[in-house]
């Protein structure tokens, strides 16, 4: 199959950028073409990349995907494409993807969108294309670890019952006053801080507030980390896994003093998107004005990062439990200029987009824990040299 899938990526940002450079090395590409609103990023963007991949496989085009027409027009062709747009636009995209007949993957990080997505699977068969939701770091590779824990413990005779997930992306030397940087939108952040997280507990699925929950974590040579609840990351595991296990969560990490400091500006009222009248004639939109006075000081264009992850399966075997640690730490890569954010990210959702190219998935919509084996994904994982440990906890 060398050199005959033709990829493309729409939303040229950050993320984006990084799956076009994995499609491109290790995709069998013949072509991997960049859409964005900002023509002209784009094409700095795939200048940047076929310098790194050092040949010129990475082409640009200016498109809109709020211009159906152009967008079907630019897809026609395309094998299969990842969609790195908001969550809002993903179901533009995917209707794009039926009437070009294109593969895709995306960001997601709406469960609710995710659960839309799958309800198409019989036009995406139709079609005869596949669409798996939902890739990328969190949610995305940290599922991927979930759900290899549970198919390991199978693996060495023992029953699943357990599931939970660590992962967070973090500045490598925190800044003060707030410890936290982050190189896209604030609102992104606000959206994981104010919305629900879907987990098992007691086999149940069941909607837990974000913001909540705080727990200590360590990690060797990064000592204590805060953990809670975040919305959007455990997807559509949870519905998967019910009657199966019987808990499946997953909490960010920050560092210490990070969840007090957000969930004052949450209790103060500062995530409230309802109009707030606070003078005669003035009304503010709480939210907006949180952002556009805390954002300056977390959004940066260049994070030296680490993303931390880590998931813990736990399970019974011959009347004893077992449990297996999995971990995976990444940096912030000087050579290619990527983030450990955007490898992981980016990477995760152009692997899952080559298993698509290489029909290793079929017609359909899946979600991420269906569509291919977790032990097969992280294969292609470690070959791009993610380092991946393993430790078994209970076990002879």
């Amino acid at each position: 199959m060398s050199g005959q899938v033709r990829y493309a990526v729409v939303g040229a940002g950050r993320q984006g950028a990084a799956a076009a450079y994995d499609m491109a090395k290790w995709g069998d590409a013949s072509g991997v073409l960049l859409l964005d609103a900002n023509g002209s990023a784009a094409e700095r963007t795939a200048d940047r990349l076929n310098r790194l991949i050092g040949r010129p496989l990475i082409s640009a085009a200016q498109v809109d995907v709020r211009d159906h027409a152009a967008l079907v027009g630019a897809l026609s062709g395309v094998d299969v494409f990842l969609c790195a747009t908001p969550f809002r636009f993903i179901l533009n995209c995917m209707q794009a993807a039926l009437e070009a007949r294109a593969g895709m993957v995306d960001l997601g990080g709406h469960t609710e969108t995710v659960l839309k997505q799958l309800a198409m699977g019989d036009e995406a068969r139709a079609a005869g294309i596949t669409v798996v939701p939902d890739c990328g770091m969190g949610p995305g590779m940290n599922n991927t670890l979930g759900v290899y824990a549970v198919e390991q413990l199978q693996a060495r005779g023992a029953v699943p019952r357990e599931v939970r997930l660590w992962d967070g992306g973090l500045p490598q030397n925190p800044p003060e006053p707030w410890g936290y940087q982050c190189s896209f939108h604030i609102n992104g952040l606000t959206n994981e801080y104010d919305g629900q997280a879907l987990v098992l507990r007691d086999g149940v699925v069941t909607p837990v507030d974000a913001l909540t929950e705080p727990e200590v974590v360590v990690f060797e040579g990064f000592g204590e980390l805060e953990a809670f609840v975040t919305s959007g990351g455990t997807s559509t595991v949870p519905y998967s896994y019910e009657g199966v296990l019987q808990v499946y969560d997953n909490k960010t990490l920050r560092y210490p003093g990070h969840y007090r400091q957000f969930k004052a500006f949450k209790d103060l009222g500062l995530f409230r998107e309802e109009p707030l009248t606070i003078a005669d004639g003035v009304t503010v939109i709480p939210r907006q004005m949180y952002h556009a006075l805390l954002g300056p000081s977390v959004e940066t264009e260049q994070v030296i990062d680490v993303c931390l992850m880590r998931a813990k399966g736990t399970g019974s075997r011959d009347g004893r439990e077992v449990a297996l640690v999995i971990e995976l730490i990444d940096r912030y890569d000087p050579e290619t200029g990527f983030t450990a954010m955007e490898r992981l990210t980016g990477w995760h959702a152009a692997i899952m987009a080559q298993f698509i190219a290489r029909r290793e998935v079929p017609p359909g919509v899946w979600s991420l824990e269906k569509a291919i084996a977790a032990t097969r994904f992280l294969e292609e994982v470690r070959r791009r040299g993610f380092q991946i440990s393993e430790r078994w906890e209970g076990e002879a």
